[in-house]
């Protein structure tokens, strides 16, 4: 059964002399939901997070968060927990400070910070650390920090922008798992700010690709990969991303074709459907990744077992197996209806409330 929704935006606007920002922008999000907002920079997906936040105000449309209209409420009234790219501690305060700074604030109980606290470190790995400041911290255990503080908030939405970015990449596979295993735990729904495809990939039941400002595709991240809407969607998802061809160039109607660069077979020219020219070749180990060129492809590769000398400029015969294309609109609109909801069975910025000094998305 799907799950109800508990974040609903219905044609939400916010611009800035008619440029940048979002615009009309429908998404809804099940309860206990990650979803990732994903994208290149400047699509709009950080200004949509300050909109969640409260930190902008809509020009048009309107927010829902777990059925209450929050369009025009504070951040603090909407019930959301946050975590920032640039981990937003206090260098002053030790990690147990920075932690129950807010429960503090709201001036709950000193037995409850106690017994907050205890679960949020065990969550986060943090215990024996409770004393020290962030400076004695590494990266990794300041976002640790970061995500205890919102653990121990207890609100059901979080939202987080770029909180990896600044982690080395041993660190981001790490603390990748720790939020994943996190919103499991404590059945958050969040909303994940990422411009990181491997991120959104691996953390998210669902991704929200922008671009303009727009949402281009909306869905698992299985249906992103196999089943691009927009040859945009082709390139920016996967890595290395798909290859598109001219379809006059298979022989088919004039629209492109996409395929997945794993699937591409090479055969002798007598047998191809495509002849293409080597560029270089790029040793990876247990596999050479063979980069082509032809007058009616972009990104066209190919992958072959072990390591496999090729001088640029050899001709290969390829077979793109019909089962593995997908076949693109000659000339692609976007369709900006609003989306159905998403499946409920399936993841620094923020930090300028004034919504007057935002002239251009930065992420």
């Amino acid at each position: 059964m799907s799950e109800p929704v508990f974040v609903r935006l219905d044609g939400v606007t916010r611009q800035w002399n008619g440029a940048g920002g979002v615009r009309d922008v429908s998404l809804e999000v099940p309860r206990g939901a990650f979803v990732a907002i994903l994208g290149p920079s400047g699509c709009g997906k950080s200004t949509l997070l300050r909109l969640l936040a409260g930190l902008e105000t809509p020009e048009a449309g309107r927010i829902e968060i777990d059925g209450r209209e929050v369009t025009h409420l504070p951040p603090a009234q909407r019930g959301l927990s946050m975590v920032f790219q640039s981990y937003a501690l206090f260098p002053h305060l030790n990690v147990r400070e920075n932690i129950l700074f807010g429960m503090k604030v709201r001036r709950v109980s000193r037995d409850a910070r106690e017994a907050a606290l205890a679960r949020a470190t065990k969550m986060t790995g943090l215990e024996g650390l409770e004393r020290r400041k962030p400076a004695e911290l590494s990266g990794g255990q300041r976002q640790r920090v970061a995500l205890a503080r919102a653990v121990v908030s207890g609100k059901p939405l979080c939202l987080m922008d770029e909180p990896l970015s600044n982690l080395d990449a041993k660190l981001r596979h790490s603390v990748r798992r720790d939020i994943k295993a996190l919103q499991r735990q404590l059945g958050l729904t969040v909303i994940y700010v990422t411009h990181d495809q491997t991120e959104a990939m691996s953390l998210s039941d669902t991704i929200v690709l922008m671009r303009d400002g727009r949402t281009e595709q909306i869905g698992p991240p299985e249906a992103l990969y196999h089943a691009p809407a927009t040859p945009f969607v082709a390139r920016f998802i996967g890595d290395p991303p798909m290859a598109v061809v001219d379809g006059a160039a298979l022989g088919v109607a004039a629209h492109p074709v996409g395929i997945r660069i794993e699937a591409i077979e090479r055969v002798p020219l007598n047998e191809a459907d495509i002849e293409a020219e080597v560029v270089e070749t790029e040793y990876l180990g247990a596999r050479t990744q063979v980069l082509l060129h032809h007058p009616a492809a972009e990104g066209l590769a190919l992958i072959l077992p072990d390591r496999v000398p090729l001088p640029p400029g050899t001709r290969l015969g390829l077979r793109l197996p019909q089962e593995h294309r997908v076949r693109f609109a000659a000339d692609p609109h976007r369709n900006h209806a609003p989306h159905p909801p998403l499946p409920g069975d399936r993841d620094g910025h923020v930090a300028d409330p004034n919504p007057n000094t935002h002239p251009e998305d930065q992420a």
